[in-house]
C-alpha cells in the first residue's frame, strides 16, 4: 500500500505540473516558441532513447529478480550502467555529427548543442533500479522536489517570447537534475563493481528490447520531430498543446501497473500463472474504470481545456486533441500488455514485431497526411499507430496465454461515460467562464459516473467506497 501511495503522489505530481506550468509558458511563448523548444528537446531525447539501449525495461526486470540479493543486484547494475554509459558516449558523438553537418540545424545551433547533455548524460536515468527494488518513495520524493524547483524557476525567468531558450534550459535541468541526484544517492543501496563484470550475456535480450524501443519511439517520440520536418514549428506548438492535454491522465491510468510490475515479474519467474492472472485482472479493472471516462471527458471538453491551459492562440489544436483523447485508453491497455505480460515473460521478438507494425503505420500516415493536414494528420497517425500496436499485443498474448478480457466492464464504462454528453452540452449552454464551466462539468461528470458504476456494482467503485469507509468515521 505504501508503494501505491508514493506512486500515486508521483502520478498526481506528473498531472499537476503540466497544469501549473503549461498554461503560463504557452501564453508567454506562443505556438512558435513552444514548437521551437519542443522540437529541439524531442530531437535530443530521441538520441537519448536510443542510447538507453532498452535498459529501463530490461534492467527493471533483472533487478526485480535479484531484489533480495545485494551482491547479484550490484553486479547486474554495474554491467548495465557500463553498457548504458558506452552507448551514451557513442550516441552523443553521433548527435554532434548530425547537428554540425546538416544545415537544417544551423538555425538555433546553440540550443541543439546544449541539448547534447541529454544524450551524453542519459545513463544517469536509473529509476529502473529503484522500481526493481520497489523503492517508489525515493522516486516520488525526488521527482516532486525537482518539479517544484523547476516550476518556481519557470515563473521567475520566463517573461517574454524571447525567453524560449531559457525554457529549453529549464526542461533540460529538470530532466537531468533528478537523474543525477538519483544516481548519487544510489550508493546507499548499490555498490559499483568492476570485478567479474560480464556484458555479453545482456547483449542479446537488450538488442531485441532496443529494437523494440527504437521502433516504438519512432511513433511515440519522433511524431513531434517528423511534424517539425514535414510541416512547421507552429504546427509543432499546436500539436504539443494537444498531446500534453490528451496525455495528462495517462500517468494516473497506468499508476496501478507501475506498482504491480515488480510483483508480476516475480510471479512469472516462479511460474505462478494463477497469481499472474489475478494481478492482471486487478490492473485491467482499474484501467477500464478510469481510462474510458478520461477519454470521453478530454474529447468533450477539448475546446475549453485548450483555451484554459494554452490560450485562444491554440484553438486550432481542438480537432487534434479530440483524436488524441483516445490515448489514455489505448496506451493504458498497451502498457499493461507490454510491461505486465510480454516483458516479464521474455517475449522480446513478439514485442519487436508489434511495435514495428506501429512504426510502419505511423510513418506511412505521417508522410501521407502531415504535409496536407499538419498537426491533425500527426494526431491521427499517432492514434492509429497506438491502436495497431495494442491490437498486435493482444493477438500475441492470446497465442501464449489465456487471458479473460473484461469486455462487460468496458461496455459498462462506455455506457456510463455517454452520460457526460448531455452534462457537458448543458453546462456549456450556461455560458459561464471557461474555468467555471470546466470545473462544473468535471465535477458533475465524476459524480454521475461514480453513481452509475455503483448502481452497476463495479468492483473498483465498491472497493473505493469500502476504502473511504475504513478511513472515515461516519
Amino acid at each position: 500500500m505504501k508503494n501505491y501511495f508514493y506512486n500515486l503522489l508521483l502520478t498526481l505530481t506528473n498531472l499537476l505540473f503540466p497544469v501549473l506550468s503549461f498554461p503560463y509558458v504557452s501564453r508567454v511563448l506562443g505556438p512558435e516558441g513552444i514548437g521551437q523548444v519542443q522540437f529541439v528537446f524531442s530531437f535530443a531525447q530521441y538520441f537519448s532513447i536510443i542510447a538507453s539501449v532498452g535498459i529501463p525495461i530490461y534492467g527493471l526486470r533483472e533487478i526485480a529478480k535479484h531484489r533480495d540479493d545485494s551482491e547479484a543486484r550490484s553486479k547486474t547494475f554495474s554491467e548495465l550502467i557500463l553498457i548504458n554509459f558506452l552507448a551514451c558516449v557513442c550516441l552523443a558523438l553521433a548527435y554532434l555529427f548530425v547537428i554540425n553537418v546538416f544545415h537544417y540545424f544551423g538555425h538555433q545551433h546553440q540550443l541543439y548543442m546544449v541539448a547534447t547533455l541529454m544524450v551524453l548524460l542519459g545513463f544517469t536515468n536509473v529509476e529502473w533500479i529503484y522500481s526493481g527494488m520497489e523503492n517508489f518513495k525515493a522516486i516520488a520524493l525526488r521527482s516532486v522536489g525537482f518539479k517544484m524547483l523547476g516550476l518556481l524557476m519557470l515563473y521567475a525567468f520566463i517573461k517574454s517570447r524571447a525567453d524560449y531558450d531559457l525554457y529549453l534550459y529549464l526542461l533540460i535541468f529538470s530532466y537531468l537534475g533528478n537523474n543525477l541526484l538519483s544516481l548519487m544517492l544510489l550508493r546507499k543501496d548499490i555498490k559499483f563493481v568492476s570485478k567479474g563484470v560480464q556484458l555479453k550475456h545482456h547483449l542479446s535480450p537488450l538488442f531485441f528490447i532496443l529494437a523494440t524501443t527504437l521502433a516504438a519511439s519512432m511513433y511515440t517520440d519522433m511524431d513531434t520531430v517528423l511534424l517539425g520536418f514535414l510541416a512547421n514549428k507552429k504546427a509543432v506548438g499546436l500539436y504539443t498543446a494537444a498531446v500534453k492535454l490528451s496525455k495528462i491522465a495517462i500517468p494516473f491510468v497506468t499508476s496501478m501497473n507501475v506498482v504491480l510490475i515488480p510483483q508480476i515479474g516475480r510471479q512469472f519467474a516462479e511460474n505462478n500463472l494463477k497469481e499472474v492472472n489475478f494481478t492482471l485482472q486487478k490492473a485491467l479493472r482499474f484501467i477500464l474504470f478510469f481510462a474510458v471516462p478520461a477519454t470521453f471527458g478530454l474529447a468533450l471538453l477539448a475546446p475549453e481545456l485548450i483555451v484554459l491551459f494554452s490560450g485562444k492562440e491554440f484553438l486550432p489544436a481542438v480537432s487534434s486533441m479530440r483524436m488524441l483523447a483516445l490515448l489514455p485508453f489505448v496506451i493504458g491497455i498497451a502498457h499493461l500488455f507490454l510491461f505486465m505480460i510480454l516483458v516479464p515473460s521474455n517475449h522480446n521478438r513478439q514485442m519487436f514485431v508489434c511495435v514495428a507494425g506501429g512504426l510502419a503505420a505511423s510513418l506511412l500516415l505521417n508522410f501521407l497526411l502531415v504535409p496536407r493536414y499538419n498537426e491533425a494528420g500527426s494526431a491521427f497517425a499517432n492514434v492509429v499507430a497506438e491502436i495497431v500496436v495494442t491490437g498486435m499485443y493482444y493477438y500475441f498474448i492470446r497465442k501464449f496465454f489465456t487471458i479473460n478480457f473484461p469486455w462487460r466492464l468496458l461496455f459498462e464504462a462506455v455506457f456510463c461515460s455517454l452520460l457526460f454528453i448531455p452534462v457537458v452540452l448543458f453546462t456549456r449552454s450556461l455560458a459561464f467562464s471557461v474555468l467555471l464551466s470546466v470545473l462544473l462539468a468535471v465535477g458533475e461528470c465524476i459524480v454521475i459516473y461514480s453513481l452509475a458504476q455503483l448502481l452497476l456494482k463495479n468492483d473498483v467503485a465498491l472497493d473505493g467506497i469500502a476504502f473511504i469507509k475504513s478511513k472515515v468515521d461516519f
